[in-house]
C-alpha cells in the first residue's frame, strides 16, 4: 500500500482545519492502551479487537504481571491465559493468537517485535490496524493510518470516505492527509470519537468541527467555503 499522489485534493472538511481544531481540542491525544514493552503493546492491541481499550486495560495489569515477556506468553498455560483475558471477548481465539504470535516472534524474529509492516501482518491475529498501532507507537513509523471503529465512523461523517471497508478507508485517508500526520490523525479521531463524535447521540452542539461537518446528524449551520479558506 503506497501513498497516493492527490494528497491535497479537496475534501468535505479541509484537512488543515480538521487537524488544527482537533489538535487544539485534544492536545494530549495518544494511544490509550497501557503497556511497558513492544510485546505488551502488540498483545494489548490483539486483545482490543471487538473490545474497548478500557476493558483491555482492565485485564492487562494481571496479564502482564503474570506473563510480562514473549517467552512467558509463549509458555503460558492456555487455560490460565484464557481465564485472565476472558473479559475482552473471543478469548479462546485471542489466547491462541497471542501464544502463536509470541512463538513466531521468538522463533523468527529473535524475540523482537518486527519493525516492518510485511512482517507484522504475517503474525497470527495481526492485520493492518494492529500493525499500524505498533509501527506508529513503538517505532514512530508512518506506514499507514490506523483505522478502528472510531476512525471509520468519523471519516464517513466528515465526508472523507464513502467506503465501509477499513482498508479502503485507510487508502482514502492516506490520499488526503499529509504523511507526517498519519500517526497523529488516528489518535485525534479516536479521542474525538470517544468523547464527542460518538456512534449514538454525537454531541454536535459542542463539537469543534460543527460548523464544517457535513454529517446529517449535525444541525449546526456550516461555514461558507470562503470563510473556511481563510482559517489557518
Amino acid at each position: 500500500m503506497s501513498e497516493q499522489d492527490n494528497v491535497h485534493r479537496e475534501t468535505a472538511v479541509p484537512i488543515p482545519i480538521l487537524l488544527q481544531r482537533l489538535r487544539q481540542t485534544y492536545p494530549d491525544a495518544h494511544c490509550e492502551l497501557h503497556y511497558h514493552s513492544p510485546i505488551q503493546l502488540l498483545t494489548a492491541t490483539i486483545l482490543s479487537a471487538q473490545c474497548t481499550d478500557e476493558r483491555v486495560n482492565g485485564v492487562t495489569p494481571a496479564l502482564f504481571a503474570r506473563f510480562p515477556r514473549a517467552e512467558d506468553l509463549a509458555a503460558a498455560n492456555r487455560d490460565e491465559l484464557e481465564k485472565i483475558i476472558r473479559p475482552t471477548g473471543f478469548y479462546r481465539q485471542k489466547a491462541r493468537y497471542i501464544q502463536e504470535t509470541a512463538h513466531t516472534i521468538l522463533q523468527q524474529h529473535g524475540g523482537e517485535v518486527p519493525a516492518e509492516m510485511s512482517d507484522l501482518v504475517q503474525l497470527p491475529g495481526v492485520a493492518r490496524k494492529t500493525a499500524n498501532v505498533v509501527l506508529g507507537e513503538i517505532y514512530q513509523r508512518a506506514e499507514g493510518i490506523t483505522v478502528d471503529t472510531h476512525v471509520k465512523r468519523l471519516s464517513a461523517r466528515l465526508g472523507l470516505t464513502d467506503s465501509e471497508d477499513p482498508v479502503k478507508v485507510e487508502l482514502d485517508l492516506m490520499a488526503i492527509v499529509p504523511r507526517e500526520s498519519w500517526i497523529e490523525i488516528s489518535h485525534l479521531f479516536i479521542f474525538h470519537g470517544r468523547r464527542l463524535c460518538k456512534a449514538r447521540r454525537p454531541e454536535c452542539a459542542v463539537c469543534p468541527l460543527n460548523d464544517v461537518c457535513p454529517a446529517p446528524e449535525n444541525q449546526t449551520p456550516r461555514q461558507s467555503s470562503s470563510t473556511m479558506g481563510n482559517e489557518r
